[in-house]
């Protein structure tokens, strides 16, 4: 389950999500747009979580084959996200945006995509779209699929682990959303602390998140294939 919930953290750290909600937040009526963006993300994520997770297989004949593909899965995910740790902490990751950026720059200024043009025109309704259209499933949310479904719950509380996911998976939206509606004020001013907070040390903890997850990842597929 630990892991579940860390796959839903790391799940996340969509560079769209994290798009979608700065540009909201610096317009106005942030709560209205990000409520839009959320229910139509809810939809589609979790519709989606759900008829992915339910077409897995789940006959005896295939669990054999589940048996030794899991752990390869799993190591395969490991090896990923620790060769990201890697990348990031020798900070090649930063001298790759650095040459995009000044490649970037040499072309001139470039023009916006049309979400991030729509999501401008601060339409609640526009978000919304918006949402539905830009939420699709990621690595980590697939990731997280797989363990719930290896869990092997009764239906209903399968529902719950998917809904749930979603609920901790969008939580860059969903806790400045309530902050908003709760204390109006005083959020703008938390808002731009957190991001000056989060731009010191966002490096640091990117680099231990997917150490720790490809760590635990591999230690799984190792002891899956042992056993």
């Amino acid at each position: 389950m630990g892991q579940v919930i860390l796959l839903s953290l790391t799940a996340s750290l969509n560079p769209t999500l994290v798009a979608a909600t700065t540009v909201m937040l610096l317009l106005d009526s942030p709560a209205k747009l990000m409520a839009g963006y959320l229910l139509g993300a809810y939809i589609t994520s979790i519709t989606l979580g759900l008829v992915i997770i339910f077409a897995l297989p789940k006959s005896s004949a295939t669990s054999t084959t589940q048996h030794s593909i899991s752990p390869a899965v799993d190591i395969g995910l490991g090896a990923v996200a620790l060769a990201v740790a890697f990348v990031l902490y020798t900070g090649r990751a930063a001298r790759i945006r650095e040459r995009r950026r000044a490649r970037k720059e040499a072309k001139g200024p470039k023009e916006p995509a049309r979400w991030q043009r729509e999501l401008s025109k601060g339409s609640p309704r526009a978000t919304f779209i918006i949402g539905a259209l830009l939420t699709l499933p990621g690595a980590s949310y697939l990731a997280g699929l797989h363990q719930i479904h290896e869990l092997k719950y009764a239906t209903p509380v399968t529902v719950l682990l998917v809904v749930g996911f979603n609920l901790v998976m969008m939580w860059l939206l969903e806790v400045p959303l309530v902050s908003f509606l709760i204390a109006p004020g005083w959020t703008p001013r938390a808002v731009e602390r957190a991001k000056l907070w989060i731009s010191r040390h966002a490096h640091m903890f990117a680099v231990r998140g997917a150490t720790a997850l490809g760590a635990l990842l591999v230690v799984k597929g190792i002891v899956g294939l042992i056993s």
